[in-house]
């Protein structure tokens, strides 16, 4: 019985990664693109197992679950990379500090927020990739940044006064509505305009900037539009389960 969903687990990764392939192929797309599998509420054999069909860049929500798998997988993926994804309140930061092999924090959305990672993590050997979660579809109840003055001044605090922190992109969920649209997405198209705005007003190399952005549902529609980083969770392990 495990065998069988393990094995489907590592078919359903590829078929992942085999689109990804295709749409880059046939679009004649310029970038490289990540594939972060997200892992939350996920058990960790699942994590184990793609990890051994060499898969290394997984996502998480929840800090205090991140924390766990982090400490529990250290032996067994040495080379894991862990992207935080989720929403982050300013008492649980300093947590993030502890988790080993941690990658990424995608959702940075306040100077609060990046003055405290900043400083938690001002003695590690190289600085913490963060990308700043910019609110591209204006919904009241997401987290990010609103507008360009908001993005700029927020970029702009990491560059110049974040010494423990490398501005590593921008990142966007988007709305439910735009995401089911099959040719292109507001939204996408959004991000890929605040990346030229930021870039041009920091005085970056252009494209210099990550963008993360695309799920399950819309990942194609993402990477046409200039995604560098996609954020797949059910397509790859099946639905989430929130009961155990």
């Amino acid at each position: 019985e495990n065998q069988d969903k393990m094995s489907s687990l590592t078919k359903n990764l590829k078929r992942v990664q085999d689109t990804i392939t295709k749409v880059i192929s046939t679009h004649s797309c310029p970038q490289k693109v990540r594939l972060v599998a997200v892992s939350k509420t996920k058990p960790m054999e699942m994590i184990q197992e793609l990890y051994k069909n060499d898969h290394r860049h997984f996502g998480e929500n929840y800090i205090q679950e991140l924390c766990d798998k982090s400490t529990n997988l250290a032996t067994s993926c040495p080379d894991i990379k862990w992207h935080f994804i989720g929403h982050l309140q300013s008492n649980k930061v300093k947590l993030l500090a502890n988790v080993k092999s941690l990658y990424c924090v995608e959702t940075v959305d306040r100077i609060k927020i990046a003055t405290l990672l900043n400083n938690h993590f001002d003695d590690q050997e190289n600085p913490l990739n963060v990308m700043i979660q910019v609110n591209t579809s204006n919904e009241s109840q997401k987290g990010g940044t609103n507008g360009q003055d908001d993005t700029l001044k927020l970029a702009s605090f990491i560059v110049k006064d974040c010494p423990s922190l490398r501005l590593l992109g921008l990142m966007t969920i988007g709305s439910t509505i735009n995401s089911a649209k099959d040719e292109s997405n507001p939204d996408f198209d959004a991000l890929v305009d605040m990346r030229s705005f930021i870039e041009s007003s920091l005085k970056l190399k252009p494209s210099s900037l990550e963008l993360s952005m695309g799920m399950s549902s819309d990942f194609d529609v993402a990477i046409r539009a200039g995604s560098t980083n996609v954020r797949v969770g059910s397509t790859i392990f099946g639905q989430r389960n929130y009961s155990s």
